[in-house]
């Protein structure tokens, strides 16, 4: 997660609040998943960015884990996320996020 982004999701929470927010990513692999995981919820792991410190709490979910495609049209779903569903890793990517999640 770049520092730019991470200044969007300070500046949506400011904005919003965190009660009313959630993250999905879409992280091609476990690791990067846990990190930018991490990120959004305990703050940024290499302090090297505007949520270096800052810890937001937000819910956050991978695209691939079961409760969010439960909640998306199944014909969209299987366009959009279909094939990387079969060619990445879901097991060990959402066991990292729900890791972090669970805290």
């Amino acid at each position: 997660m770049d520092l730019e982004d991470q200044g969007i999701i300070k500046g949506t929470v400011d904005e919003h609040g965190r009660e009313n927010l959630m993250v999905v990513l879409g992280s091609p692999d476990a690791e990067s998943a846990e990190i930018y995981a991490e990120t959004v919820t305990t703050g940024d792991p290499t302090y090297a960015g505007p949520l270096a410190g800052v810890s937001l709490g937000l819910q956050v979910y991978h695209i691939l884990e079961d409760e969010v495609k439960a909640e998306i049209d199944p014909v969209i779903y299987e366009q959009q996320i279909g094939m990387m569903e079969m060619v990445l890793d879901k097991e060990a990517i959402s066991k990292s996020v729900k890791k972090i999640r669970e805290g």
